[in-house]
């Protein structure tokens, strides 16, 4: 059996297929695991929280994971490692959330794309049907991560604190989330993902979205999304579409469409989570991994 797991900084799908390609089980969900922010103990007390996981750890013979922090090499062996002592039977194959887009998001298999995820974070790369290319290293969401949930949680906070967010949203705010000074802080720069936390508040936006101060600052934050890394496939993109994953743009959709026409991208596909592309992916590659 092989599981495949996909995974943002906030949580993680988890789907387990049989030798002929059917689903043993419903989705199982763990919280993110992002080994660029974790520790190998951290990583490995979310996986065996979920008792399902471990029933299932001596069946598997092989682990797809796929998630957000596994871009380079030493948070990727981290996971790889943490991985193979709970999966020890298995063969373990890490790649980093751009690849799972890729998969999830293309038409067909040698289609060439710019792929943009819009999730707790950011990011965007061009397929040109045969290999990856990404012109811009991420640096994480204290620097980066433009349009993702982590932006607009920041961006939500500190419209709330600088006395910037309309009168009754500012009041529904307050009565949704936690925003005692304190506690922000403590999250922030005390406990483990910040950048997942801060995403959470990104729900307030698709909760309001038919206040203008929410439908601009959704726009703003796409239009920086697109400048800064879209835009830097501004020759690809005259030719090929440009495919979003991730909940942000999923919640996103009629925004996104409005600002392809300011930044003249045409909108491929829009998908909410991977993990069925992914399924499906690996169905079809099944003589290579039995």
């Amino acid at each position: 059996m092989i599981l495949i797991a996909d995974s943002g900084s906030t949580k993680c799908d988890w789907i387990s297929v049989d030798s002929k390609g059917h689903q043993l089980l419903d989705k199982m969900e763990t919280k993110g695991l992002n080994p660029a922010l974790l520790t190998g103990e951290e990583l490995s007390g979310i996986i065996q929280s979920n008792s399902n996981l471990l029933k299932l750890k001596d069946q598997v013979s092989h682990v797809f994971f796929y998630g957000a922090g596994c871009g380079t090499e030493k948070p990727r062996l981290l996971l790889n490692k943490v991985l193979q002592n709970i999966f020890h039977n298995a063969t373990i194959e890490v790649k980093e959330d751009t690849q799972a887009a890729l998969r999830a998001s293309l038409s067909s298999k040698n289609e060439a794309a710019v792929v943009c995820i819009l999730g707790t974070g950011s990011n965007c790369s061009y397929f040109d049907g045969q290999q990856i290319h990404q012109r811009v290293a991420s640096l994480g969401y204290s620097i980066m991560d433009d349009a993702g949930g982590n932006y607009y949680g920041r961006q939500l906070i500190r419209d709330y604190y600088f006395n910037r967010m309309p009168e009754n949203l500012k009041i529904s705010f307050a009565q949704t989330y936690n925003l005692d000074a304190d506690y922000i802080k403590n999250n922030l720069y005390k406990q483990a993902n910040p950048n997942a936390y801060l995403a959470s508040f990104a729900e307030f936006l698709f909760s309001n979205k038919d206040s203008n101060y929410i439908k601009n600052l959704i726009m703003e934050g796409l239009r920086q999304f697109s400048k800064n890394m879209i835009l830097q496939y501004s020759e690809e993109i005259k030719t090929v579409p440009v495919h979003f994953v991730g909940s942000v743009a999923y919640f996103s959709k009629d925004e996104i469409l409005e600002v392809a026409k300011e930044f003249h991208f045409k909108v491929g596909n829009i998908i909410k989570r991977p993990i069925d592309g992914l399924v499906s992916y690996h169905i079809n590659q099944l003589g290579s991994w039995k």
